[in-house]
C-alpha cells in the first residue's frame, strides 16, 4: 500500500495536473501488487518524466535536487565511495572538498539516514555529507558512466585466453552467468550502448571475428577477436534473441531487451549465413534517444513553419523519403508526438514497431498472421482512426490503400525510398498510382539525410579554397567566407566528428503543383515550380549548416550530391 509520505505527494502532482485519478488509482494497485516506491512506478509506467518527479519531491520536500545529466563528478569524491555501496543504496558522490571535509552525494533517497551514517563510517575522519535530490535510473546511469562499467571486454578475453573455463558449460542458469563468453556478450552489448552506437556488426572470417559499431552514420572497426570465440558468442545471441540455435542455414529475426545505464535498450537482431559463419547484426534502438521533439530535430525557422502548415491540414498523405539510415522514422515520431493528445486516434502500422509510445495504437506488420502493409490499412480504418502511421510504401497495393484513406479523410504519414522530395511523384506512377489519384491527395513531402557534426571542441578554422568557393555559390560582393574542418581530440574519438543533424526538403504541395502532378510533370519541373516558391534543397540546406560550422564540406559531399553545383 502507498505509505503515509506518499500522500502529499500524490495530491500535489494531482493538483499540478500531472498525474490522474485514474492513473494514481492504477499506481496504488501496483504498489499493492509490487511494494515499489511510488516515484519509480510512476516513472516506470510512464505517468511522469523522472525529472518532473524529481522537481515534485523537491517542491514537497523543500530538499534541492540535482540533474545529473549535466553535472559534473570530481574524482576524489568518488574514492570516498566504494561503487557497490553506491549503487546497492542508489547515490552518487558527486564533489569533496578536502579543506571543509564535505561529501556532496545525490540519492534517491536524502532521507535515508542509515546509509548516511554507514558513509561517514567508512571514513577515517570525521566528515559532513551534504545529500541532493536525483532519480534512481539518473543516478544508474550516472554510475556506470563514472565509475566505468563491471564488464571489462580485455579482463573477459585473457580469462578467455587461459583456457581454464569451459565455454559451453550451462549448468544452471547462474553458472551460465557466470561464463566468460556470457559476460563478454554483454560487455559488448553494454560498450556499443555507451558509445552510442547505431548497430553491432559481428562479422566471421576465414580466421578472425570482426566487431564493428556504426556511429554517426559510419561502420568503425573496434574489435578482432579469435576465430574459436564465435560459436559460443552465436549461441548466446541467438539464445538472448529467441531464435533457433540449431538453424545455422537460413536467415533468422529476433529481438533482445536489456537494461543499460538506467535505460531500457532493445536490440533487433539480424542472422545472416555466410561463407565463413553466420554473420549478426544488432540494430540499436534506444528509446529515450528515439523520441525526439519536433523542435529538437534542427530545423530551421522556415523549414519548421513549412512542415507545421503541412501537418495542420486535416487529410490528405505527407510522405518522408530517404535511404535507409537517414532518420525517417525519427522524424515521423516526432511529428506524431507532436499532434498527439487525448482528442485524436493515432494507429502506426511498422515493421516492426521500434518505439512504444503513449496514447498511440501500434502494431508490427506480422507475415505469420498474413498481416501486410496493405492488410492492415484496411484493418485500421475500421478501427475509427483520425491519423494512420504507415512504416513504408513497398508496392502498388500498399500505396494505393494509404491514399484510399488520404482520400476517405484520415491524414496519412508514411515513407518511400527515392533520393528526393519531387523524386517521390515518379516513383508512385512506376508502381502504379494514377496521377489523378495522387492530385489532391498528396499534402507534402519530406526528403532528409544525416549529417555528422563537427566536433565543437577540435573543430579547425580554414579559409574556403576555389573548389570551395565554387560550390557555396555567393554573391560576389560577399566576403571570404571562414569555414570549419575536422581535426580530432579525445572527445570525439579523434574522429573530428560528434553527433549527427538532420537537413531536409520539405515540398508543401499547392493546387499549382496538384495540376503538374496530374499532367504527368517530370521531378525537374516540379523542382523548378517549387524553386520559384521558396523551395529549399539538401544541398543548399546542407551548405547553410557549412556556413554556420557546424559540419563540414567534405562531410556534405559524402552525403549529398553536388556534382550539379561544381
Amino acid at each position: 500500500m502507498n505509505s503515509a509520505a506518499d500522500r502529499p505527494l500524490e495530491q500535489e502532482l494531482l493538483a499540478a495536473g500531472m498525474l490522474s485519478e485514474d492513473q494514481l488509482r492504477i499506481v496504488r494497485q501496483e504498489q499493492s501488487r509490487t511494494g515499489q516506491s511510488l516515484g519509480r512506478l510512476l516513472v516506470e509506467l510512464g505517468f511522469v518524466s523522472e525529472s518532473a518527479w524529481r522537481q515534485a519531491i523537491s517542491l514537497g520536500q523543500k530538499q534541492p535536487g540535482i540533474d545529473l545529466a549535466h553535472a559534473t563528478v570530481d574524482p576524489l569524491a568518488l574514492r570516498r565511495v566504494p561503487r557497490e555501496l553506491a549503487r546497492r543504496h542508489r547515490l552518487l558522490p558527486l564533489d569533496y572538498d578536502p579543506i571543509r571535509r564535505r561529501l556532496m552525494l545525490a540519492m534517491a533517497d536524502p532521507g535515508d539516514l542509515p546509509t548516511l551514517d554507514k558513509i561517514r563510517h567508512l571514513q577515517a575522519e570525521p566528515l559532513e555529507i551534504t545529500p541532493l535530490l536525483a532519480g534512481e535510473a539518473e543516478i544508474g546511469r550516472a554510475i556506470d558512466r563514472c565509475y566505468g562499467h563491471e564488464l571489462s571486454i580485455d579482463g573477459i578475453l585473457r580469462e578467455i585466453e587461459t583456457g581454464e573455463i569451459d565455454w559451453y558449460s550451462q549448468s544452471t542458469a547462474e553458472g551460465e552467468y557466470r561464463q566468460p563468453i556470457v559476460r563478454l556478450v554483454d560487455a559488448i552489448l553494454t560498450d556499443a550502448v555507451k558509445r552510442e552506437a547505431s548497430d553491432i556488426h559481428f562479422e566471421p572470417e576465414a580466421a578472425f571475428l570482426r566487431i564493428r559499431y556504426r556511429i554517426d552514420g559510419l561502420l568503425r572497426q573496434i574489435r578482432v577477436l579469435h576465430k574459436s570465440c564465435w560459436p559460443a558468442m552465436t549461441v548466446r545471441l541467438k539464445v538472448m534473441a529467441g531464435m533457433n540455435i540449431a538453424e545455422m542455414r537460413a536467415p533468422q529475426d529476433g529481438r533482445i531487451g536489456m537494461s543499460v545505464s538506467g535505460r531500457s535498450i532493445d536490440f533487433r537482431v539480424a542472422s545472416q549465413p555466410t561463407l565463413h559463419g553466420e554473420n549478426l547484426v544488432l540494430r540499436i534502438l534506444d528509446r529515450h534517444k528515439g523520441i525526439v521533439a519536433l523542435s529538437a530535430l534542427g530545423l530551421t525557422a522556415a523549414q519548421e513553419q513549412v512542415l507545421k502548415q503541412i501537418i495542420a491540414r486535416p487529410a490528405g498523405i505527407i510522405l518522408v523519403t530517404g535511404p535507409t539510415g537517414s532518420g525517417k522514422t525519427t522524424s515521423l515520431y516526432s511529428i506524431l508526438q507532436h499532434i498527439n493528445h487525448e482528442g485524436i486516434h493515432i494507429m502506426t502500422l511498422e515493421d516492426p514497431v521500434e518505439y512504444p509510445l503513449p496514447l498511440i495504437r501500434q502494431t508490427s506488420v506480422a507475415e505469420a498472421a498474413k498481416l501486410d502493409f496493405a492488410n492492415g490499412i484496411r484493418s485500421m480504418m475500421r478501427q475509427d482512426p483520425d491519423v494512420i502511421l504507415v512504416g513504408e510504401i513497398r508496392d502498388g497495393e500498399s500505396a494505393s490503400m494509404a491514399l484510399q484513406a488520404a482520400m476517405t479523410g484520415h491524414q496519412v504519414y508514411s515513407t518511400l525510398h527515392t533520393n528526393s522530395a519531387a523524386g517521390a511523384i515518379p516513383r508512385l506512377l512506376d508502381i502504379g498510382i494514377p496521377p489523378d489519384i495522387m492530385a489532391g491527395n498528396i499534402i507534402g513531402i519530406v526528403a532528409q539525410r544525416l549529417l555528422r557534426c563537427l566536433c565543437p571542441h577540435c573543430r579547425q578554422a580554414d579559409e574556403a579554397n576555389a573548389d570551395e568557393l565554387r560550390l557555396l555559390a555567393l554573391p560576389a560582393n560577399a566576403p571570404p567566407p571562414r569555414l570549419f574542418r575536422p581535426r580530432g581530440c579525445e572527445h570525439c574519438d579523434f574522429t573530428g566528428y560528434r553527433g549527427r543533424q538532420a537537413i531536409m526538403e520539405i515540398l508543401r504541395i499547392d493546387e499549382d503543383l496538384d495540376e503538374l502532378i496530374a499532367r504527368r510533370a517530370s521531378a525537374r519541373e516540379i523542382t523548378a515550380h517549387a524553386r520559384r516558391r521558396g523551395f529549399v534543397t539538401l544541398a543548399e540546406d546542407g551548405l547553410s549548416r557549412v556556413l554556420a560550422g557546424t559540419t563540414s564540406i567534405a562531410e556534405l559531399q559524402r552525403v549529398v550530391d553536388l556534382t550539379e553545383r561544381m
